[in-house]
């Protein structure tokens, strides 16, 4: 962000289900990382890296259905990772879901940018599915 070196920070935690690939990290200096405008002390500046690398992984994986190998390639992740991605979720005779694989991704739940109000809480009951439609429908009429 700064210019300074930077210390690799998962923006999917561990601890919140993160996995060990190149798009869950960005570097970041220790101002920015532990200070107090840094992800682990600004839940909006965490929030933010979790909306971007959920953009990236959504228009990355372009197709509705993937199988392992193809994920294991677009994901750069190596086959212990694959199986750990994909233990938790429904194979389809077509293959994972590009949503399944996100949510997974992401610690097994999607982010949305209401999610950056101040008055947001995460104890919120939201729907994936629903909120998933709503947004397809808001990018039809664009």
């Amino acid at each position: 962000m700064c210019g300074d070196i930077g210390e690799r920070h998962h923006i999917v935690f561990k601890n919140q289900g993160g996995f060990d690939f190149p798009f869950n990290y960005i570097y970041l200096c220790p101002k920015h990382h532990r200070g107090k405008n840094g992800p682990h002390k600004n839940r909006k500046i965490d929030i933010e890296y979790k909306l971007n690398m959920q953009r990236k992984l959504l228009s990355l994986l372009g197709k509705d259905f993937y199988d392992l190998n193809e994920l294991k390639s677009i994901l750069s992740i190596n086959p212990k990772q694959a199986k750990s991605l994909v233990s938790k979720i429904n194979k389809r005779k077509d293959g994972y879901s590009k949503e399944a694989v996100v949510k997974n991704l992401m610690g097994g739940k999607f982010y949305y940018s209401f999610m950056l109000d101040d008055n947001y809480n995460d104890s919120f009951n939201i729907i994936d599915e629903e909120i998933l439609i709503y947004n397809e429908i808001l990018k039809d009429k664009e």
